[in-house]
């Protein structure tokens, strides 16, 4: 048994693939790579760094965005392959180390053949996937899918981190049509493809020959016939004038007119009369409007599935630039994927650590440089008060 068992863990781990992968650790990068020319002067510019903090200099090198109010598109081939009957998993990373206010952070699964020089926002696609910040209102990581020929965006959000640090976005797309994302190695959301996107109509609609009846009585309750309004109700004024107030001794007729005293609300007012509730007679509850089997309907096993899958792609814009992205994968090896993951944290954790530390550094010379100015103003007091002795003798 045991032997069986290592037998298909073996073939398992063999039929896993890589369709395609990108650390950006050396320059053989720009030669995968296609800068699109489709928004000209409005482009802007990548460089390679690891950034400012960081655990290894080589390893942790990603393709940085570098100008601020700029349009990025770049994008990179591969062997076509189709998904269907596999799982799907698509990864990178990204660092917001500008502190990203307004921009986006994702990545696109695009087919074969694009013309990766005119790569733009209309370029077809098969997945967009990544984080989308702007203001406090909008911190989502995206995930569309493309389903004969249209978009869809998952229906509920799904929250991003908003720091400047590294962290991995994974999405996972199965042959049973169930998807999860996780970030940094958490599922943040997992569930059915045909729950959570609106890719097919439903399956039932109301019946459109059919409508409420007019004598059907939905009016749950109704104004008591026996009740009546008490006499003298609507002679109760809203506001009377105050019976404590006293015209001011220094008051002059004359000169200010006649006195009048204020008003206050009537504590015997009680607004518009309404009569009372009971309950109907005739209540029939509320009408439910008959379903019937949605015609055009037609379920389909094959949502999750995309055929000559060939190119990798980043099209975003930025209004502050210096997001960095790395350790792209295109895989079905989920195990694989959750390795690269993990190598990603690690480096992350190294630049928390890094940064706690430039900060704490950072904090004790603003210290040092307050406490030497605050005894440069004394001194100056000191000198300012002494010269004021000897004028005075």
């Amino acid at each position: 048994m045991k032997f069986l068992l290592l037998a298909l863990a073996l073939v398992a781990f063999a039929s896993a693939e890589v369709f395609f992968s990108e650390e950006f650790s050396d320059e053989s990068w720009e030669g995968r790579w296609v800068k699109s020319t489709n928004k000209g002067s409005d482009a802007g510019e990548f460089i390679v760094t690891p950034g400012e903090f960081y655990k290894d200099a080589v390893a942790d090198r990603g393709l940085k965005t570098n100008e601020d109010y700029r349009f990025y598109q770049i994008s990179a081939k591969f062997e076509p392959f189709s998904n269907k009957d596999k799982t799907l998993v698509f990864q990178f990373s990204a660092k917001h180390e500008q502190n990203l206010d307004c921009g986006g952070g994702y990545f696109k699964l695009l087919p074969a053949g694009v013309d990766q020089e005119d790569f733009n926002g209309d370029t077809d696609y098969f997945i967009m996937f990544g984080p989308d910040i702007c203001g406090s209102s909008t911190k989502r990581v995206h995930a569309i899918l493309n389903y004969k020929g249209e978009n869809h965006l998952i229906k509920k959000d799904i929250p991003a981190p908003k720091d400047v640090f590294t962290h991995v976005y994974t999405l996972i797309l199965r042959p049973d049509q169930t998807f999860e994302v996780l970030v940094d190695n958490e599922s943040v959301r997992s569930g059915n493809l045909v729950d959570e996107w609106d890719f097919l109509p439903p399956k039932e609609i109301k019946d459109p020959n059919v409508s409420k009846p007019d004598d059907w009585v939905d009016a749950k309750f109704i104004d008591d016939p026996e009740d009546s309004k008490p006499d003298g109700w609507d002679d109760i004024e809203e506001f009377i004038a105050d019976p404590d107030a006293e015209q001011p001794e220094d008051w002059d007729e004359e000169l200010d007119g006649e006195w009048e005293p204020p008003m206050i609300e009537n504590p015997e007012f009680q607004g518009e009369w309404k009569p009372k509730q009971i309950k109907n007679p005739e209540y029939k509850g509320p009408w439910e409007h008959p379903l019937i089997d949605n015609p055009e309907y037609s379920h389909d096993d094959s949502i999750y599935a995309f055929e000559n899958i060939g190119t990798v792609g980043l099209e975003v814009w930025q209004v502050k630039a210096g997001t960095i992205f790395d350790n792209i994968l295109v895989t079905d090896d989920v195990e694989l994927a959750a390795q690269w993951a993990d190598r990603a944290l690690d480096s992350a954790a190294a630049e928390k650590e890094l940064k706690e530390k430039a900060d704490e550094e950072q904090r004790q010379r603003d210290e040092e440089e307050r406490a030497r100015m605050m005894e440069e103003m004394e001194e100056e007091e000191d000198f300012e008060e002494e010269e004021f002795g000897h004028d005075e003798l």
